[in-house]
């Protein structure tokens, strides 16, 4: 295989070089017993010093996906594919059909990404799903409704009418309506003291 280093990516050249053999794996282009290029083709091909690559190919076997053979080289050890080579090559026929149909309507490399993305973010029903970095979920749906879920365990669900349900990990609730009545139990069933604005379920 041929590896290719994008410069304006932000993405660090060895990443690059890891994705591109996890993906020639997925796609099936890559097959365990294959062999990797040499660090000294990579160098020379690509323009990257040769640390990055021996950084690279560390990583790739750290992951147990390649295994470097003394006085031989690197070779895959083991397949990423879970569908026949077959298959992938038939979607990704489809796949290029499409690309194609989108950069005639005008769309550039960032639509399409921005397309793709958002597809994989939605599951079968159209509920999508992002993630922040600090371990925080949230999920809607095609009707509005929110469930955000934070890496503590609390989840608060709001629907399109404004009403908000928080639960944390402890089994307590409250829930707020869109006139400001709220409303809490405890997760053992116990019932709080009513006042000004609360309403007691």
């Amino acid at each position: 295989m041929e590896f290719r280093i994008d410069r304006s990516s932000g993405l660090p050249a060895y990443l690059q070089l890891v994705r591109q053999v996890r993906e020639a794996l997925r796609l099936g282009w890559l097959e365990p017993g294959d062999r990797l290029p040499t660090v000294r083709d990579v160098v020379a091909r690509s323009g990257v010093n040769a640390n990055t690559v021996l950084k690279a190919y560390r990583e790739l076997e750290m992951s147990g996906l390649v295994e470097a053979r003394q006085g031989s080289g690197t070779f895959i050890k083991a397949g990423l594919g879970s569908t026949e080579p077959e298959v992938m090559a038939a979607l990704r026929t489809r796949l290029a059909e499409w690309v194609r149909e989108a950069r005639a309507a005008g769309l550039d490399d960032e639509d399409v990404d921005a397309l793709v993305r958002s597809v994989l973010a939605a599951d079968e029903d159209g509920n999508r799903t992002t993630a922040d970095g600090d371990g925080n979920r949230t999920t809607a749906d095609e009707d509005g409704n929110r469930t955000t879920a934070d890496g503590d365990g609390n989840r608060t669900t709001a629907d399109g009418d404004g009403n908000r349900t928080t639960a944390d990990e402890d089994g307590n609730r409250t829930t707020a309506d869109g006139d400001g009545n709220r409303a809490t139990t405890d997760g053992d069933g116990g019932r709080p003291t009513a006042g000004e604005g609360v309403a007691v379920l």
